[in-house]
């Protein structure tokens, strides 16, 4: 099996576009010599502005990046260029010089001997931050509730009037109170009145959910066990990586469906599909960076993983980490997916776990993106089923040409947010 990515895979690796635009100018033979692969190593010397090349290597399992360029961006263009090459048939098979191994070597060692993480307290300390947190965030949560009581009590009307100033200063007492997964609602909710025709009724059903939460976090004990953990998820609370990975595992062939990044002033955010192919499983990796920078994960859509992951403990669980993987990374096949009756099914089912999810990540199989009044929707091609997609699907209908397609999204209570699309004709993931 070949096991080279698509150039769509090695694209979707790039930190901007900027940065891919670039790549794909330097990916010629020209510039380059020295370049070999020894299936999971990609490397090369690449001329650039001084008098020695720079020296640029990948290694594809991590995928992890070396290159003697001065820039802060991973990948750097040339990491993206050498990638295009290789996936292009450019790069031929060779051992690798002694430059490249010594980085493979060093790399094997870190991963090996990293030190356990420092003990910065006695576990009672530990717990007496622990009990503190947790009394903050009640008073949090209870302070919410008279602030949600007021609203109803005031008329939906008045929150108009009072603008935005009053949820942003609500959402600041929530991070003083260590709950950031409220303050995020508080914000959202104060973005609603006057947002459009039907703000009113988006704002008592956001409203509605919040006290729900609220209420739930005040009543913890109360809950089955994999509902309150979903609770103290949604209010900010984390769980540490090291110790979920100490748990149980689920090993399985991972496909990546999709890559996704988001920005904001101070943060980078990178959300990575995967279904596992034995059990069927979705799971969302999270990865982070400060703003201007990509995360470190980099997983394009298409490849497939032997890996284990360890899944956040949720009434519906989704989010995990990776762990140990057993073997390097392979192109994956064209997921299976499902009909638009049993994605809603999927999706509903989910809903009833957390009703505080907003999507689901769903495979839709034989569809086809068709016109309706002024917006689109994603038909069933075997039946009358149809879901209203958020987003103008121009490429998405550009790939499709009227025919049916695979296409992996997310499905939430607006419609069906599309990431990625297979077709017949061309079976590389898209994407979108």
């Amino acid at each position: 099996m070949d096991e080279r990515w698509t150039a769509d895979q090695v694209l979707a690796l790039a930190p901007d576009a900027a940065s891919g635009k670039a790549g794909s100018r330097l990916a010629t033979p020209a510039p380059w010599s020295g370049t070999g692969t020894d299936g999971a190593t990609v490397w090369g010397l690449c001329a650039g502005s001084g008098s020695k090349p720079y020296q640029t290597v990948v290694d594809t399992t991590g995928p992890a990046y070396r290159c003697g360029c001065p820039s802060r961006k991973f990948p750097c263009k040339h990491a993206l260029a050498l990638l295009l090459l290789w996936s292009g048939g450019g790069v031929a098979p060779l051992s690798p010089p002694d430059w490249v191994t010594e980085w493979l070597n060093a790399r094997r060692q870190h991963a090996g001997h990293r030190p356990a993480a420092a003990t910065t307290s006695a576990p009672a300390a530990a717990r007496r931050r622990a009990e503190r947190r947790a009394q903050l965030v009640t008073a949090g949560a209870t302070e919410l509730e008279q602030h949600l009581a007021d609203l109803l009590h005031d008329g939906l009307a008045g929150a108009e009037r009072e603008g935005y100033q009053r949820w942003d200063e609500i959402a600041a007492r929530m991070v003083d109170a260590q709950a950031p997964g409220l303050a995020a609602r508080v914000r959202e909710l104060g973005a609603l009145p006057g947002s459009g025709g039907d703000w009113p009724s988006r704002l008592l059903e956001e409203a509605s959910l919040l006290h729900l939460l609220t209420r739930g976090y005040t009543h913890l004990d109360r809950l089955p066990a994999p509902l309150a953990a979903t609770v103290r998820t949604r209010i900010g609370f984390t769980n540490d990586t090291a110790e979920l990975l100490a748990g149980p595992v689920v090993r399985d062939r991972w496909l990546v469906l999709a890559q996704q990044d988001s920005s904001d002033d101070r943060l980078t955010t990178r959300r990575v599909w995967l279904r596992g192919a034995g059990t069927g499983r979705p799971a969302l990796l999270l990865s982070f960076a400060a703003a201007g920078r990509a995360p470190d994960l980099a997983l394009p859509p298409g490849i497939s993983l032997d890996a284990d992951l360890a899944y956040h403990p949720a009434a519906r669980p989704l989010r995990a980490v990776l762990g140990e993987r057993h073997s390097p990374a392979v192109p994956g096949t064209v997921p299976p997916g499902t009909a638009v009756g049993p994605a809603l099914a999927s999706y509903g089912a989910a809903l009833a776990d957390d009703p505080w999810l907003s999507a689901w990540p769903v495979v839709l199989t034989d569809v086809v993106p068709i016109p309706r009044d002024t917006s689109w929707q994603l038909a069933d091609a075997t039946t009358s089923d149809a879901l209203p997609l958020t987003t103008r699907p121009w490429r998405l209908t550009a790939l499709s040409g009227g025919h049916p397609l695979t296409v992996f999204g997310q499905l939430g209570h607006r419609g069906f947010h599309p990431l990625t699309a297979w077709s017949t004709e061309a079976p590389d993931p898209v994407p979108l």
